[in-house]
């Protein structure tokens, strides 16, 4: 069975992989990008990187209109729960654990976390999944860090990084990034939504191509890739 990733806009994913619908970093019904709205969003489980608005947005709504479990940092599951989120499951850097769709680690990221009521969201985090198809690491809100090569020796299929600079890493530190991760494709994210954040993502995909022996992935809000 096949798994589909569609790219939400910004940082959000809607992944379909073995019969389960996950979506990550839900930032839709205030989104300028986003292609769909919360309410139209079907998922099992929430994956939350961290506690900053454009990630966590829509998280609580989409989680109690589908009984949905969330996943995400200790500290982020505690808020949850406190606002009427029934399920969670707490987790931290470096630790992993089996869901019925597949194997979750929470891996670092060189970022900050603060919750949209200013408490304490624990620390930033990205998500290594691996799936029937392959191992998907989703670095979300990250700078460059040296142990991203530690990751890339898991055998990624799929990287989705951040280009957008300002909050994340920008186009170079980017490429550095495949050159350290070695996926087998990477698909630049968390650009284009405003324009502090914009970035011609074509020439960074050219970039990729010339200088990795890399597939780079150009999607726009709403389009799929499906690994097989």
């Amino acid at each position: 069975m096949a798994t589909e990733l569609q790219w939400l806009g910004h940082g959000s994913w809607l992944i379909q992989t073995n019969g389960t619908r996950i979506v990550l970093d839900p930032f839709l019904d205030d989104s300028p990008v986003a292609p769909v709205k919360s309410h139209q969003v079907q998922a099992e489980y929430v994956l939350v990187s961290h506690g900053h608005f454009d990630h966590i947005a829509d998280a609580e709504k989409i989680a109690k209109a589908n009984q949905a479990t969330v996943i995400s940092t200790y500290e982020i599951c505690e808020w949850l729960a406190k606002r009427g989120v029934e399920k969670t499951h707490g987790m931290n850097i470096g630790g992993s654990y089996t869901f019925p769709f597949g194997r979750v680690k929470m891996t670092p990221a060189v970022h900050t976390s603060m919750l949209p009521d200013g408490s304490y969201g624990g620390v930033a985090a990205g998500f290594l999944l691996t799936l029937p198809e392959g191992k998907v690491y989703f670095a979300c809100d990250t700078g460059l860090f040296l142990d991203m090569q530690l990751i890339g020796q898991e055998g990624l299929t799929l990287a989705a990084l951040p280009i957008g600079d300002n909050f994340t890493m920008g186009p170079e530190d980017a490429l550095q990034a495949v050159k350290f991760l070695h996926p087998k494709m990477v698909v630049p994210v968390h650009a284009n939504t405003w324009p502090l954040i914009a970035q011609d993502v074509h020439a960074w995909a050219e970039r990729v191509y010339k200088e990795t022996a890399v597939k780079a992935v150009v999607l726009e809000p709403g389009e799929s890739l499906t690994l097989q």
